[in-house]
């Protein structure tokens, strides 16, 4: 029996959901010191800098696993499982995308063109927000489920609509620059690469979003 209870009251999994989310945080800075780096064309460590972001995003996919391998069955949780995994899921594409528009920005040496460059950094700068504010939504998501404090779930509820009004910012700033670039670039190789560039930082922010609605279903009366 006591065995059996040890495994209900397993080791609550949002402490593992913190560590994630932090590792995301912590990536938000060194993606937009990245695309600064490759944008400015003189910056010797984008490289550097892109394979720390593969280092979080190696040991952000420990955390996940190690949550989705080491959580019984039985354990009793505050949430719905389906919602807490679809949450984690959300979550860690965050870092998906992050990488990924790294290695987009490295298909291009020559670095972004100058007609767009400002633009195309301004949206960078947007995305970073929503992604700096997961670590925080997690902490009070964790002590609302300790709490039941409709307090507490007040002030969720006002996080998620700051990340949602982030991304429609962010959202904005992605369709404002595709038009920029079909008007201001000639060269079609060019245009794809930059409209694709473009789309996967403006998952980002996306993301983002997604995952602070999955809390939000989580925190649902």
């Amino acid at each position: 029996m006591r065995l059996l209870l040890n495994s209900l009251f397993y080791k609550n999994p949002f402490e593992h959901l913190q560590k994630h989310a932090d590792k995301v945080k912590e990536c938000a800075k060194l993606f937009k010191d990245a695309a600064v780096c490759h944008v400015e064309e003189q910056c010797t460590e984008f490289d550097d800098l892109t394979d720390q972001v593969a280092r979080l995003e190696s040991e952000a996919d420990s955390i996940k696993r190690n949550i989705r391998n080491h959580l019984p069955r039985g354990i009793l949780m505050p949430v719905d499982k389906f919602q807490f995994f679809q949450y984690l899921r959300e979550q860690d594409k965050v870092m998906d995308a992050v990488e990924e528009s790294l290695l987009w920005l490295s298909l291009r040496p020559k670095g972004v063109p100058n007609a767009v460059a400002d633009d195309f950094l301004h949206l960078v700068q947007s995305v970073i927000p929503p992604i700096e504010r997961l670590p925080e939504l997690v902490a009070m998501a964790t002590d609302f489920f300790r709490s039941k404090s409709e307090q507490q779930r007040t002030k969720i509820k006002s996080l998620i609509h700051d990340i949602h009004q982030q991304e429609t910012e962010a959202d904005f700033l992605e369709r404002e620059l595709k038009l920029r670039v079909f008007s201001e670039i000639k060269d079609a190789l060019v245009v794809f690469h930059m409209v694709r560039l473009i789309e996967i930082v403006g998952n980002i922010a996306d993301h983002a979003e997604n995952a602070s609605d999955r809390m939000r279903a989580m925190i649902a009366r």
